[in-house]
């Protein structure tokens, strides 16, 4: 089932064109990677879907991108409740100067969703969902940032998971994690796909290659292919995604 549509995205900064005629249709409950070089417009496409593009000056936006077929573009679109179902877990952890409860609880707070020992449970369970709370549960009180980058990671991500997402992107989530650290978030991915739709940018193809269902290429601002990811990796129909998954170039 799609949950996710664009159709004939086209984005631009001022003068500059980033996207170019994007059309993608991203299944539910899957995991879909984006690949392709730096500058191709990864990043911009992924954050058309929650329309974090709208805080950037001078960005126009054509065509029309669905969530559950409504046009999230729409003026009639809460953009506040668009970004609370439609969550994104940035490149560098950016956990908040607080303790670990404070970070997951932040969510519910402010939009109301929970409140007392119901907020408890919520941040145990968001806890469990990121695999962090056997490593954190005995001290909720501990500042965010005494945790490693890895922990940090995993404590956006369950910050995400705390307001009850429908849809987690993840924008190139791995690049300042160690390989371990890696691990744990390709190991949590795997987990958390059977209730989320997931989308992830990332440079790192044989990431794209181990996590993903799907696999959409860029090349400037261009949807070059989008399929399986094993017929992307294997069976290219493009000569162009071939000789980037090969590494002839990128």
């Amino acid at each position: 089932m799609v949950k996710i549509e664009a159709d004939h995205l086209n984005v631009f900064y001022g003068g500059l064109q980033a996207l170019r005629d994007v059309t993608i249709r991203i299944q539910e409950r899957h995991i879909t990677a984006l690949i392709g070089p730096s500058g191709c417009g990864k990043s911009t496409f992924l954050r058309c879907l929650n329309r974090m593009n709208d805080t950037i000056p001078g960005v126009r936006i054509e065509g029309r991108v669905l969530l559950d077929g409504e046009d999230i573009y729409a003026p009639q679109t809460d953009v506040v409740d668009l970004r609370r179902r439609v969550g994104l877990v940035f490149q560098r952890p950016n956990p908040f100067p607080q303790s670990i409860y404070d970070n997951v609880a932040f969510g519910p707070r402010v939009l109301g969703l929970a409140q007392g020992r119901a907020l408890d449970g919520v941040v145990e369970r968001s806890l469990r969902g990121a695999a962090l709370w056997d490593e954190v549960k005995e001290d909720l009180r501990r500042p965010a940032l005494d945790l490693s980058a890895g922990q940090q990671q995993r404590l956006c991500i369950a910050r995400v998971l705390a307001v009850e997402p429908e849809v987690i992107l993840m924008d190139e989530p791995c690049s300042a994690l160690d390989p371990l650290a890696t691990l744990r978030i390709e190991d949590l991915m795997r987990e958390l796909r059977g209730t989320y739709t997931i989308v992830i940018v990332t440079h790192n193809m044989q990431q794209a290659a181990r996590v993903s269902d799907y696999t959409g290429f860029f090349w400037l601002g261009e949807l070059v292919e989008y399929d399986e990811t094993a017929r992307v990796f294997t069976r290219p129909a493009q000569r162009l995604t071939e000789d980037y998954v090969t590494g002839r170039f990128g």
